[in-house]
């Protein structure tokens, strides 16, 4: 994976990475976490396509955003990214907070978009899933850091899942705490940001989960394919959050039957 940045059009940095060629796919990740964590649709798709998985600010090596941000100004961000690498519409996926982006991008600049991927996405939570995140935002914004618990509500005790887990928990270690409470806060406050301009999105749509994820749940995930007008959902039996760590195959396999479907045809098949 080659290291590259990009000067956006508002003066910041923005760090990714980059491997193979073709047609451009734009990753973005969670809250948290880095381009890194993208490593398996990475190492597999940029067989074919041209992967670029990028820093959200504040993350890894990109620079940050006000401390107030909120999900629009994530989502230009986005949007300037894309415009930068000048590749034309791209293939975007997102996962957790990184699909709020996406969708958001997707909404708001549909020139930018060829293909919208949303992994692990949330839309319209109940008052208490919203009062969770919101506390837990807070509490990242007074300096309080619970690692064990994500961890624990995102793997299992499998050796394969726990070693997934040790590399979230180096990336969760390693961020900066203002970029993650910035980033926390808008995600908390951004599941219906976008919730209504999802029938506008007419390009392809995969929307994507885990059947145990208990915040990003099936329902959300068919109520937002539903919503797109071309929109799929797919939910992979057996797994949490961070399904794309930890059913990789399964992911991957879902991605890559997305990217090669033409955007013009009104059905598609996937086959996980």
């Amino acid at each position: 994976m080659a290291p590259r940045t990009l000067q956006l059009s508002s003066k910041r940095v923005a760090h990714y990475l980059e491997q193979g060629s073709g047609k451009p796919l734009v990753l973005i990740h969670g809250v948290g976490m880095q381009a890194e964590a993208w490593y398996p649709q990475i190492d597999a798709l940029s067989r074919d396509f041209r992967v670029i998985a990028v820093d959200m600010p504040g993350h890894g090596k990109s620079a940050p955003l006000d401390a107030h941000a909120n999900l629009p100004q994530f989502v230009q961000w986005a949007s300037e990214f894309i415009e930068a690498l000048d590749a034309g519409p791209v293939n975007l996926a997102g996962h957790s907070m990184g699909s709020l982006i996406a969708a958001g991008v997707a909404v708001t600049r549909p020139d930018l978009v060829r293909r919208v991927a949303v992994l692990n996405g949330v839309y319209r939570r109940t008052v208490e899933a919203r009062r969770a995140v919101l506390d837990r935002a807070a509490e990242l914004r007074a300096g309080t850091v619970d690692i064990d618990t994500p961890l624990r509500r995102w793997f299992n005790q499998d050796d394969a899942q726990q070693a997934a887990a040790q590399r979230v928990e180096s990336w969760l270690r390693a961020v900066d705490l203002q970029g993650y409470a910035t980033a926390y806060t808008a995600f908390a406050k951004g599941d219906d940001t976008y919730a209504d301009g999802w029938h506008e999105i007419a390009c392809l749509a995969l929307v994507l989960t885990g059947a145990d994820d208990p915040n990003s749940t099936p329902a959300m995930a068919a109520q937002m394919a539903h919503a797109a007008r071309n929109g799929r959902a797919v939910v992979i039996e057996d797994e949490r959050h961070m399904v794309n760590l930890t059913a990789p195959e399964a992911v991957n396999r879902a991605l890559r039957a997305w990217l090669q479907v033409e955007p013009d045809i009104e059905t598609m098949k996937l086959e996980v």
